[in-house]
């Protein structure tokens, strides 16, 4: 393992004392007495402006001081070959590419990810594209991998809008066939619109199950993870979520999305259970069927969308204001 903060050290140690100072504070590379006493410790990279302002200078000038002192600092770098290869060899295999933040951590976590970055800015095998609207910052040894990564993405999200569910990773090998696994991986940790969830699940970003957002949207990543309906005290046990039960109650019998089954029993619209009474639910039946249905029928076909009692559907099914049989013995909606 190589001491990144030495071979830094190593680097700028020779430049003038203003322009060490300037990459030492663009790169976070000096310890403070806190840093000094853990490696976790990530010093912050100070921006043009503020380092400007302290040397009364403008933020161009700083930034052609920094310019100057890297230019210096690459002709010095070459005597540290292993290192170079050593980051080289990391991104190979993640797929020749790789998200800023993770790349980072491979190498050096804490404190170390601050020289690791000031020595990828040195190394002439490494390039860097910066975050944009819709990926995150990376980098590779190819330019041409942003083209590759915007091709899969895409490929993927198309693939995302036509499943219109969540898929595991073990899902997608096929579903992007020009993408090996590390550069499928790669390539969708860029994307501001393509999440993993605590499950391990692809989905987009504004899919609910994918990137819950409040109570409600929790709710229905926890109906659609267990398939089946459930009561909202259980609901409420599986979101974790510190609100009481009748907070979650209130919040979903206000959202289209949830209808009331049962006594605080929800299940979801989308599975094809129906909010109202039971006699509206059996009238509804009725409208779909256009025709007289036996009272095993009815029962059958509320208990789909309902989760209720045989003799509560038996209950409605007496009230005559609604409901009446006919010579056959089947029921019929009263004309109003």
């Amino acid at each position: 393992m190589f001491d990144y903060q030495k071979i830094s050290s190593d680097l700028v140690k020779d430049l003038p004392e203003r322009t060490r100072d300037i990459i030492n504070r663009r790169f976070g590379l000096s310890k403070n007495l806190l840093s000094a006493l853990s490696d976790s410790v990530r010093m912050e990279r100070e921006p043009l402006e503020k380092i400007g302002k302290d040397y009364g200078i403008t933020r161009e000038r700083v930034r052609q001081i920094e310019n100057d002192g890297l230019k210096k600092i690459k002709k010095k770098a070459g005597s540290y070959g292993k290192v170079f290869r050593d980051f080289e060899k990391k991104i190979d295999e993640f797929g020749g590419f790789k998200k800023e933040d993770i790349f980072l951590a491979s190498l050096g976590k804490g404190g170390k990810a601050n020289h690791v970055f000031f020595l990828l800015n040195i190394g002439d095998s490494f390039f860097r594209f910066s975050e944009n609207e819709n990926f995150y910052s990376f980098w590779t040894k190819d330019p041409k991998n942003l083209d590759y990564a915007e091709k899969v993405v895409g490929a993927f999200y198309d693939v995302l809008e036509k499943e219109k569910r969540p898929l595991a990773l073990r899902e997608c090998d096929s579903l992007v066939s020009f993408a090996t696994d590390q550069k499928f991986i790669s390539s969708i940790e860029l994307s501001k619109n393509i999440y993993q969830n605590k499950e391990g699940l692809l989905g987009l970003k504004s899919w609910p199950e994918i990137n819950p957002r409040g109570i409600k949207d929790k709710a229905y990543s926890v109906l659609k993870k267990e398939e089946k309906p459930l009561h909202f005290t259980s609901i409420t046990e599986l979101i974790g979520q510190s609100a009481l039960s009748q907070t979650v109650h209130n919040e979903l019998i206000k959202d289209p999305r949830f209808v009331l089954v049962g006594r605080g029993i929800y299940a979801l619209g989308e599975w094809g259970y129906q909010p109202g009474e039971v006699k509206d639910v059996i009238i509804d039946i009725f409208k779909k069927s256009k025709k007289p249905l036996s009272k095993e029928e009815i029962i059958e076909r509320v208990l789909r969308k309902r989760i209720v009692k045989r003799n509560t559907v038996l209950q409605n099914l007496s009230n005559k204001k609604y409901f009446s049989r006919n010579f056959e013995g089947k029921y019929i909606v009263n004309e109003e």
